[in-house]
């Protein structure tokens, strides 16, 4: 079996990702011919069909599940080295990449990312938002913030503190929705906003209320979804207190029955503990990220 070249893995995990030559071929500026030839001298190099080819696109083979692990695995780590090698430590500079889940990265990381710029502007900062939990040992990303305990050996992790969430409506819809009376009558009466396939790191919210997919009128994966529809006045979900807090719009809907608590974690690999630009990161971000906590505490009356 022929080594791979490295460009041809990269096209792979291009299609594997996108599905087709031509949404590869954007994401990666070539043209599909030239895609198409690398895709068929991978397979050829590696001796397994890479894709089934349908009028729908391209269908991975169990072969190319099989490799696109190490594939990824291959393409973090080319990532990492080039964050490692783009800044010295003899000055505040270089990259930093952070994964975050949804709702974390794109609500409350900005305005602490912007401070940091304004004090380390030569850093360079690269943002991934996913819920799912990314591998710092593989060199996926540098820091991640986590909403629950990372188990991995070799990671050095913070508790932040616990965030409260509960339920929330926007005032338009609380007044033309019937009368909110128990949190079980709210489950036939009212449109429940939430998870569709995947379930999400939640404890159950009180004896009152499981969070079962079949409840929720309105579905969808994407936490941010979720966030937009409340803000728009489709139904009610869970939004975290200190972001509900910043709408006078949002009420909070049987406060006194329905709570949840997520745990926030900073993690990142051991080894990386000597950078100068990754600890004051983590620093700031510690500090930040606290005060996010202490804002997200259930009212106290």
């Amino acid at each position: 079996m022929k080594e791979p070249d490295w460009s041809h893995i990269r096209s792979f995990l291009a299609v594997y990702d996108e599905g087709s030559l031509s949404g590869a071929a954007r994401r990666l500026g070539l043209t599909q011919p030239t895609l198409g030839r690398q895709i068929a001298e991978l397979e050829k190099d590696l001796g397994v069909a890479l894709f089934i080819r349908s009028q729908r696109g391209l269908t991975p083979t169990d072969a190319a599940n099989d490799i696109a692990r190490h594939a990824q695995a291959m393409s973090a780590a080319s990532s990492a080295m080039i964050r490692a090698a783009s800044g010295g430590e003899s000055d505040i500079a270089g990259t930093i990449r952070i994964t975050a889940s949804d709702i974390i990265g794109a609500e409350v990381l900005p305005p602490l990312l912007a401070l940091f710029r304004s004090i380390a502007p030569r850093v360079t900062i690269e943002l991934s938002l996913s819920n799912r939990v990314a591998d710092l040992l593989t060199g996926e990303a540098d820091i991640a913030v986590r909403m629950l305990r990372p188990g991995q050996q070799a990671i050095v992790a913070r508790h932040v503190g616990d965030v409260g969430l509960g339920l929330y409506a926007h005032r338009h819809y609380l007044e033309a929705a019937p009368k909110l009376t128990t949190p079980r009558a709210m489950l036939g009466e009212h449109t429940l906003i939430g998870f569709d396939r995947e379930t999400p790191v939640l404890p159950d919210l009180s004896e009152n209320l499981t969070l079962v997919r079949d409840i929720f009128s309105l579905r969808t994966d994407n936490d941010l979804a979720q966030l937009a529809a409340i803000r728009a006045g489709c139904g009610i979900g869970l939004i975290q207190h200190g972001i509900a807090r910043r709408s006078k719009e949002l009420v909070p809907v049987f406060p006194d029955q329905i709570s949840a608590r997520l745990e926030i974690w900073l993690a990142l690999h051991e080894d990386l503990r000597t950078s100068r630009r990754l600890r004051l990161m983590m620093d700031h971000l510690l500090a930040g990220l606290m005060d996010y906590v202490n804002q997200s505490q259930p009212s106290r009356g």
